[in-house]
């Protein structure tokens, strides 16, 4: 009840008014800490000179974001450049061999960066697959392929393969173990969609140009098999009317966007603030929760700029890949929290959705939970840290359904049934606001530390309640208020327009 009603326009005002006044003073404090901190000695490691005209540093904890904006940037604007024209001119020249240039040139690629015999060993585990395939039996080529994918997290063969790296650089490890698991996931989804349609004999040549085109290689997003080779079998693709300017659109907001969070790290240091536990007890719990918050964001946004310029190349390869992930602001409930949207539509297609079924029973959710969440801690690479993240979510993802059953429950369904549909949202958006919390403490776990999120959870729990703890909640039930508002609009403008179509 109360989805799909609209709430006044004065309350909706205030909650504006209020998520906007919690924000700016949140910001206010996450600055002056940044402020204060920027020469303290615990910062010199990760707290750099930036624009020094105006005396401002920069975070650079993220390695990763300062390896593909400064000693990578040419190497990938070069290399995505050139799978971009060598495209355009096969495209022009040759469309029915299309898929096979893609491959040729990502393969001449991964030779480059990373020397024969590690190309030699991904051969390896895709003929390994391949062949598998060919008996036919999908628990064999899942168990195949998540045991591929165990010989690239785990030792003695993670060392072992490694040694096939010719070379060192800086992001040799970022792009072995992004290659090697990509590759594998990549294989998995051809020998299982090989299983479900025998009749469509799919060959290793298929196999090696799905796994080898080069924007998806190192850093996915990964698109299943059958997905990738319907659309790339197309030979002579059209574009859909406007598809140019949403590609250009696309990009242009990936050009902002990296250049809104350089901008943002020469004034907020949000990620070299809680490395330091005492610096970052001295602030007041509203920087504090808004430092968590922010954490949370720019993982999100790292991920939407990444997957932002592949999906651009792809899009002008007449793909369609998957999207980048939802905002973690519009995300209250664990069911569609994700931080790649490949990893999760695998997941979901193979494991998740053929264990689950239609997710409404308490049993075999807890199954498929269960198994989706080993895989993934597969794929993150077991560790402490990653088994508490995946047990934190799988109890979240449960937890949720626990809840739903216990509403659908006889007294309380009536209960809910005597209040009106406004009174209902709002209920419901008030166990949104709780869960929104939830999701980003069980995240900070993996995304930052388990230290720092300790400590907002004493502070924000414990320390500031009831007045702080009520006020958080208070300002995230009137975010939960206001995505409500947003899809509730959305959902209406999608009914109008299926409407039209129909008439």
């Amino acid at each position: 009840m109360g989805i799909k009603t609209a709430l006044p326009a004065a309350e909706l005002g205030l909650y504006s008014l209020v998520l906007s006044g919690a924000l700016a003073y949140a910001g206010r404090g996450l600055l002056a800490a940044s402020q204060d901190g920027a020469h303290r000695k615990a910062f010199r490691e990760s707290v750099r000179p930036g624009w020094e005209y105006i005396g401002r540093k920069m975070d650079v904890a993220d390695f990763e974001w300062v390896m593909w904006f400064t000693s990578f940037r040419n190497i990938i604007v070069f290399a995505l450049s050139g799978h971009v024209l060598f495209a355009k001119l096969c495209t022009m020249v040759a469309p029915q061999f299309r898929s096979w240039m893609y491959a040729v040139y990502g393969a001449l690629a991964v030779l480059g960066t990373m020397g024969p015999w590690y190309l030699l060993l991904l051969l390896g585990h895709c003929v390994s697959l391949y062949v598998a395939s060919l008996l036919g039996q999908p628990w064999l080529c899942l168990g195949l392929g998540l045991a591929s994918l165990a010989s690239f997290k785990l030792d003695p063969l993670i060392s072992w393969q490694s040694g096939f790296v010719t070379g060192t650089f800086d992001l040799q490890e970022v792009l072995f173990h992004g290659g090697s698991g990509f590759t594998v996931l990549r294989c998995t989804s051809f020998a299982l969609e090989s299983c479900a349609h025998p009749d469509r004999r799919y060959s290793l040549a298929d196999l090696l140009k799905y796994n080898f085109y080069l924007p998806f290689f190192f850093f996915g997003p990964i698109m299943t098999f059958d997905r990738f080779h319907a659309q790339m079998s197309q030979v002579e693709p059209v574009r859909r009317e406007g598809e140019l300017w949403r590609i250009r659109t696309q990009a242009g907001l990936s050009v902002v966007a990296i250049m809104a969070v350089d901008i943002f790290f020469h004034f907020f240091y949000i990620l070299t603030i809680p490395s330091d536990l005492k610096f970052a007890n001295r602030l007041p719990d509203s920087a504090l929760a808004g430092l968590a918050y922010s954490n949370l964001v720019y993982d999100w946004v790292k991920a939407a700029v990444l997957f932002g310029v592949v999906n651009t190349v792809a899009r002008l390869d007449h793909l369609d890949p998957p999207q980048p992930p939802k905002c973690i602001t519009t995300l209250y409930v664990f069911a569609e929290t994700h931080f790649d949207r490949g990893i999760n539509d695998w997941l979901c297609k193979y494991v998740y959705d053929h264990i689950g079924g239609e997710h409404s029973e308490v049993i075999p959710e807890l199954g498929a939970t269960v198994a989706t969440f080993a895989i993934t801690t597969l794929w993150l690479g077991p560790c402490d840290i990653v088994y508490l993240w995946s047990f934190l979510n799988c109890f979240g993802l449960n937890f949720e359904l626990w809840v739903q059953k216990l509403a659908e429950w006889g007294p309380l369904a009536q209960i809910e049934a005597s209040l009106s549909e406004q009174m209902s949202r709002r209920v419901r958006a008030l166990f949104g606001a709780m869960n929104f919390w939830a999701i980003i403490m069980y995240n900070l776990v993996s995304l930052n530390s388990l230290e720092f999120t300790e400590l907002v959870a004493r502070r924000l729990l414990l320390t500031g309640f009831p007045r702080n703890t009520l006020a958080v909640l208070f300002v995230t039930y009137c975010g939960v208020q206001l995505v409500k508002e947003r899809e509730r609009t959305l959902a209406m403008e999608e009914g109008q327009q299926d409407k039209e179509k129909l008439e």
